[in-house]
């Protein structure tokens, strides 16, 4: 088997975060994203209101949960000198790394198949941390399986803390239901405004809040764009992933 039937199998092993990131850019040219299943989570929309916020140029950064690299790839392709990359999923992980080499990324990726340890006395650094979505699953796919909510919801806020002394940027987002099950809301009433609330407070002796993205959908596209009272309330006809905050915080560290 040649390493592009390769990347498509390994893209294809079923789990349940599996064709969870579209293809980048030139990942979908060498593979011809016609031929697999790709699932958009608007990767695209994301990255480029991250890109309108925050340089990567020449910057080290550490893509926390990074599932099968899209942004670590494009971050990559936008000059960032390299990327340590952490995913707990071997299948993702043996993806990035076949994918870093026919890419010609193998100097500038370092991939760890593991889960991220978030531990206190780590140095900082890196220049950028991305953390989109990974926090809630604490307890499931990571962590202690014991934890209540209430235990993990004090986690989650260490956890975030815990990257200040190890990032100057943190690029972050959290899912609104803990190990996302709906039937377990981290926020009585499932808003962004509650979300918002709960990570200024938790969080405000570590970081500053920079920018605060919300997903809008206008005809048809959606874009991110900056918080607003137009697009602060939560809007179920978006369904729940287009709800949480994308946020850009700065250490104070």
């Amino acid at each position: 088997m040649n390493s592009i039937e390769l990347l498509k199998q390994l893209y294809a092993v079923n789990s349940k975060h599996s064709n969870y990131q579209i293809l980048s850019n030139r990942l979908s040219e060498l593979l011809d994203e016609n031929l697999i299943t790709v699932n958009s989570r608007y990767e695209k929309e994301r990255l480029e209101y991250i890109f309108n916020k925050i340089s990567v140029k020449d910057k080290r950064v550490l893509d926390i949960g990074g599932n099968t690299g899209y942004f670590s790839f494009e971050i990559l392709e936008h000059g960032a000198s390299n990327v340590h990359y952490f995913e707990g999923n071997k299948h993702h992980a043996e993806f990035v790394k076949l994918a870093a080499n026919e890419l010609g990324y193998t100097d500038k990726i370092s991939i760890n198949n593991e889960y991220y340890t978030f531990k206190q006395s780590e140095p900082q650094n890196f220049h950028i941390t991305l953390l989109l979505n990974v926090l809630h699953h604490i307890g499931d796919d990571y962590g202690d399986k014991s934890l209540n909510i209430k235990k993990a919801k004090e986690n989650i806020l260490k956890q975030i803390n815990a990257m200040a002394n190890k990032t100057e940027y943190l690029i972050f987002q959290l899912g609104f239901c803990w190990q996302g099950n709906i039937k377990t809301g981290l926020f009585e009433q499932g808003t962004k405004l509650e979300m918002l609330d709960y990570l200024d407070k938790g969080t405000r002796q570590h970081w500053d809040i920079l920018h605060i993205g919300i997903a809008e959908k206008n005809d048809g596209n959606v874009i991110y764009a900056d918080i607003n009272t137009a697009n602060e309330h939560r809007n179920d006809a978006l369904g729940e992933f287009l709800n949480r905050p994308l946020l850009i915080l700065r250490s104070k560290t």
